[in-house]
């Protein structure tokens, strides 16, 4: 586990090296013409652990260097009273890139849900550093937002003054516990949800302003499928591939870890060989 402090917040922060099949460590020293691979989480109970073991440690493995964070507010990040919008995330992400020593690497942004927003939001705002988009079940429409927001606003008022933490601790569910108290203080005491009901929506002007490879994966009977093919058919200047996991919901990145590894994997390989190339055709 390791905190880094960066636009004024501590940040809690897993780096896994680039590594072999065998997990040991590769003996490559210079990378700086291939992307690092950035995981951002979903909202309010999930944080860099969901990422872990189904994608983070497998594309270590496969040779790229990961970076995974617990956003502002989540996890063991410490969590402010505001800045839960697109734009401050990115703002996050940026300095904790540099906070990190990778300011000057291009990044592969791997978005959960939520977090397929924020870095759909990045790629748009900075796409001299976003060399490459992974999104799983990106939440895109205005639907969504209104839907969430009545989720989140439903769920807060359940937690407020609630003994649910304590009771849980009583039955020593420590985990359930904590993340429930985690979501209590995000509903309750921050600006969460009003920063989420007041996100920008995505247009396909957006959408086609994307110049970078993108991989959205999808689970057959989400009902994130639609907006999905909305970026797919709108992204004409990116290289991009929608993959719609038959028999699933939204949770792909819980219920199927082997097709879902094996298009990521393929997905950041395509992207690192592409990025390499051209940094070394601008090479002098």
């Amino acid at each position: 586990m390791a905190f880094v402090h960066a636009h004024s917040l501590r940040f809690h922060v897993q780096r896994l090296p680039a590594a072999g099949p065998d997990g040991t460590r590769s003996d490559r020293t210079d990378r700086s013409d291939e992307p690092v691979v950035v995981f951002l989480h979903g909202l309010v109970v999930d944080n860099l652990s969901s990422f872990y073991c189904p994608l983070a440690l497998p594309t270590a493995r496969a040779g790229h260097e990961v970076v995974l964070y617990d956003l502002r507010g989540h996890g063991r990040t410490e969590r402010p009273a505001t800045g839960y919008d697109s734009r401050t995330a990115v703002r996050d992400l940026l300095a904790l890139l540099g906070a990190l020593g990778l300011g000057h690497r291009r990044v592969h942004l791997v978005g959960n849900s939520h977090g397929g927003t924020l870095a759909l939001h990045a790629a748009l705002d900075r796409p001299d550093l976003v060399a490459g988009l992974t999104l799983l079940e990106p939440p895109l429409s205005g639907a969504w937002v209104e839907n969430m927001v009545d989720t989140l606003s439903a769920a807060a008022l359940s937690l407020e003054g609630s003994a649910v933490p304590t009771e849980l601790l009583g039955l020593r569910l420590r985990k359930a516990a904590h993340l429930t108290a985690i979501a209590d203080e995000l509903l309750n005491r921050t600006s969460l949800i009003d920063d989420i009901a007041a996100s920008r929506t995505f247009t396909p002007a957006d959408y086609a302003r994307l110049r970078c490879p993108l991989l959205i994966v999808c689970g057959e009977h989400s009902e994130l499928v639609p907006g999905a093919k909305e970026l797919a058919r709108h992204a004409t200047q990116a290289s991009t591939t929608l993959r719609i996991l038959p028999g699933l919901g939204h949770d792909v990145l819980k219920e199927s870890s082997g097709a879902l590894r094996q298009a990521v994997l393929a997905h950041l390989g395509a992207t690192a060989a592409v990025t390499a190339a051209r940094a070394g055709a601008l090479a002098p």
